[in-house]
């Protein structure tokens, strides 16, 4: 790829905003639009490209704004539709793209739309939903399970027959069948694009058709009393159906109406069914999410480049890779990772080949909170206990003041502050140059000014230590090595052929300049980026 090549998705750092959890700029509690306007320049300096707002429409908030009431508004919790026109303009203006997340599989059953598809089986928009008579027996049309437990299917006493619910019981599943509902959710799209929206993050994009003889799922036998609820079957019928694709190019054709706007799919899939999603002649989603390190049970450096290998070698031809490291629906990285391997991780994402996306707070190493039963906000916890997503949702964390400077100390937050938030904020972090901010800020910034690094090829080195992954970034004669130790032991590295380096970054952030790849040391779990 030539330097005159790289569009804004590909060279960019997305960053993910949890809007409820960002800050808080009226005193109530909840995070709001005007409090992401009043932190831009934050988000300026860290050197991102693009923010993701997930949703921040009118919502009964069942799944805290995944089931939406209108599609084309502002909840008067987050702000209104001035507040979000100022948000695009002001961070335009600081050369800052701005995504929102578009939720086509499911509305709130407080939708219109719902209310007049309940109303009767005659009503214009009576098949704007998928409803089923009951069994002869009155139970439910199959036994599809929803995400966050029990039957997928709830009986309205109205219409008398079951609507699906993939998700939460007040979040009916829309019939992507019916080309009205189709040519309505591409409206949607065409309202935000005209808005001045830079792009999509299509939510659960692969549930959107289920099976039409609404055969059962067989059980998953890996499944065990205990674990989460979603993989108790193996959604045969319910995700990845080949009629999808029509829909995913119809989105794209839409997209390409407009100047440079991305399309970013939700998938949890293999790859070689997630790399499905590019489309045929990539003419389908620019950047279907690849998730794989978030579910990496095994934090190793094998399994690390095995698994980069393996996404690599499945991409379509032409296709541009991404890689995610956190978000609102998994345990945080340093809960993971621990705290010493997190900043690896920063180094892994943000210098492999492909768009990164980061989670608000990653960058100061935030971690989970435990949250206390009686403060659980989360549905997922109530259908599967100890699964909630509440604690990776936590307020971000400004300053030390009470709060963490997320609303005033008089406020209490929606969600509790982690208890160590005075050692992990943003203006404690600012001041300290070995900081995780001020590591994951140079890499930022380092990326964003190395053409090698934001969009050059990517090839691993064999011959080195087992604990340690190591891959070289080049474009037109510029060359980067970046050698990572996942152990916490050091590791010895003769890399002769490489030539001499210069030392950039390192993850522990005390050493830079010269570097003999033919015989150099990585301390325990340290990274380094060495121009070649």
């Amino acid at each position: 790829m030539s330097a005159g090549e790289a569009l804004w998705w590909q060279s960019g750092v997305i960053y993910q905003i949890y809007p409820r959890s960002f800050k808080d700029s009226n005193a109530d509690g909840i995070g709001d639009l005007a409090g992401i306007i009043e932190k831009l320049d934050y988000i300026n300096w860290l050197g991102v490209g693009a923010i993701w707002l997930s949703p921040f429409y009118p919502s009964p908030m069942a799944d805290f704004g995944y089931d939406i009431s209108n599609y084309i508004d502002v909840d008067p919790i987050f702000g209104n539709l001035a507040d979000f026109d100022r948000l695009v303009e002001m961070a335009h203006a600081r050369n800052i793209k701005v995504l929102v997340d578009f939720v086509p599989n499911h509305t709130s059953d407080e939708h219109p739309w719902f209310q007049e598809s309940r109303a009767s089986r005659d009503n214009p928009k009576h098949d704007w939903y998928i409803w089923h008579d009951p069994k002869p027996d009155g139970g439910p049309p199959n036994n599809w399970l929803s995400n966050f437990g029990g039957s997928a299917w709830e009986l309205d006493p109205v219409r008398q027959q079951y609507y699906l619910h993939l998700f939460d019981v007040k979040q009916p599943d829309l019939n992507w069948r019916n080309p009205a509902v189709q040519a309505a959710m591409y409206d949607v799209v065409r309202f935000w694009f005209d808005r001045g929206v830079d792009g999509l993050r299509i939510d659960v994009v692969y549930l959107l058709f289920k099976d039409e003889e609404l055969r059962d799922n067989p059980l998953d036998p890996k499944w065990e009393p205990g674990d989460p609820v979603p993989p108790q079957q193996i959604r045969q019928y319910t995700e990845d159906l080949p009629e999808m694709d029509g829909v995913i190019q119809e989105l794209r054709k839409l997209a390409d109406q407009y100047h440079e706007r991305v399309l970013i799919g939700e998938i949890w899939l293999p790859y070689e069914r997630l790399v499905r999603y590019y489309g045929e002649d990539l003419g389908g989603l620019h950047l279907p999410f690849n998730f794989q390190l978030i579910l990496l049970t095994d934090w190793k450096a094998q399994k690390v480049k095995d698994l980069v290998e393996s996404y690599e070698a499945s991409l379509p031809e032409g296709a541009w890779p991404n890689w995610v490291l956190g978000n609102h629906d998994n345990t945080r990285l340093v809960t993971r990772v621990g705290p010493v391997q997190a900043r690896v991780a920063q180094m892994l994402l943000l210098t492999l080949r492909g768009t990164p996306t980061c989670y608000y707070g990653d960058e100061l190493g935030m971690h989970d909170v435990k949250i206390p039963p009686e403060l659980a906000a989360d549905p997922q916890e109530k259908g599967s206990p100890g699964f909630g997503r509440d604690p990776e949702r936590t307020p971000m964390q400004w300053d030390s003041s009470p709060n963490a400077g997320f609303c005033p100390a008089r406020v209490t937050p929606w969600l509790p502050v982690a208890a160590d938030y005075e050692l992990y904020n943003v203006q404690t972090q600012q001041a300290d140059p070995t900081s995780m901010l001020a590591l994951v800020r140079k890499l930022m910034e380092l990326r964003q000014q190395t053409p090698a690094l934001n969009r050059g090829e990517y090839r691993p080195l064999a011959a080195v230590p087992a604990d340690c992954f190591v891959y070289l970034r080049e474009l037109a004669g510029q060359r980067y090595l970046v050698a990572l130790n996942f152990s916490d032991q050091a590791q010895a590295l003769a890399l002769p052929q490489m030539g001499p380096g210069q030392v950039v970054v390192s993850t522990h952030l005390d050493r830079e300049g010269p570097l003999d790849t033919s015989n150099f040391q990585l301390r325990g779990a340290e990274g380094l980026v060495i121009a070649l």
